[in-house]
């Protein structure tokens, strides 16, 4: 992978970056009622972790999001449910350092991730995102999500909030030196989404995954290609991390654990439901008989598992065609 060195005075780096003559003139966002707490994991890693529920819940504030401070920058990775919590991200990195927010990394495009692009972009980021990204940005069910967005989770979503298109798409991995942080973007492609990135922080050690993995709460599948997330996590090194952040829930002290609990709920989702179009059983039978015993107890599964499983159904139906 080439490594690119990025070494600029500020401002000639906010340029470099912005190809503009700088940030716009903040706007103002509703503030948000619920609380947005700042964690840190390493020297140079934080991140605010988002309630265990549906989208629509806890003001949208449901995701993940963090940043590194560099010592030439912000960079900042993924930007939660809504312009409002992207704004309040904001106030939360300018308690900790006043060095300019040059870059937001994108996990994947889905609501719950990019909403608060608006306000980070607003400040003078550059928006990075995987390969596939446009699949979303540019369907119809992407205004779609927005309209009733502004209803389900006004004012903090309203006629003033836009969906925001990625300034560069990853199509492979890449790694980059920004002040004293060494950042490897890792393109994981069409897994959990339409693209996928994680970014790896060295020498910190710290992983922040997408929601590739989800911690203490049941994955969400949505139109996923299962085969492809499996073969994904079956990639993805944890080695030598001290700490994993991911897309849903706590910062995993484990990352190992992490990333097999994630895998083993998607792969038994295959098991089940692949042997139900196997033997071309009918879902709502094979979903009863199935047992889900070991998943009943975490967060989120009674709004999400049948929906998944069924998900899982129809897309081996798919694949076995």
């Amino acid at each position: 992978m080439p490594l690119f060195r990025i070494a600029a005075p500020i401002a000639a780096l906010a340029l470099l970056w912005l190809g503009a003559s700088g940030p716009a003139r903040a706007t103002e966002y509703p503030p948000i009622g619920v609380p947005m707490e700042l964690k840190q994991v390493s020297e140079r890693v934080y991140y605010v972790q988002g309630a265990a529920g549906i989208a629509t819940s806890n003001e949208g504030f449901i995701s993940n999001a963090g940043f590194v401070v560099t010592g030439e920058g912000v960079v900042v990775f993924d930007s939660l449910g809504t312009p409002s919590l992207g704004a309040e991200l904001l106030k939360l990195i300018r308690s900790v350092t006043d060095e300019p927010v040059v870059m937001v990394v994108v996990s994947h495009y889905h609501a719950d991730h990019i909403y608060g692009l608006q306000a980070l972009k607003e400040a003078g980021a550059k928006v990075i995102a995987p390969a596939g990204a446009l699949e979303y940005y540019d369907s119809p069910y992407a205004q779609e999500r927005l309209e009733e967005r502004r209803v389900s989770l006004y004012p903090w979503v309203n006629e003033n909030s836009r969906l925001v298109p990625p300034d560069e798409m990853l199509g492979k991995s890449r790694e980059m030196q920004l002040g004293e942080a060494s950042l490897r973007l890792n393109f994981l492609g069409a897994a959990h989404s339409d693209g996928d990135l994680s970014m790896l922080v060295l020498p910190d050690g710290v992983l922040f995954s997408g929601d590739i993995i989800f911690e203490g709460r049941l994955p969400f599948v949505g139109d996923a290609d299962t085969q492809r997330w499996a073969e994904a996590l079956e990639s993805m090194q944890t080695k030598g991390l001290k700490a994993l952040i991911p897309g849903h829930g706590p910062a995993a002290s484990d990352p190992n654990q992490a990333l097999a609990d994630t895998r083993d709920y998607i792969l038994y989702l295959r098991e089940v439901m692949g042997a139900a179009v196997e033997e071309m059983a009918e879902f709502a039978g094979a979903y009863e008989a199935a047992d889900w015993s070991r998943y009943e107890g975490l967060p989120a599964f009674e709004e999400t598992n049948r929906r998944n499983a069924y998900q899982v159904y129809l897309g081996m139906e798919r694949e076995s065609m």
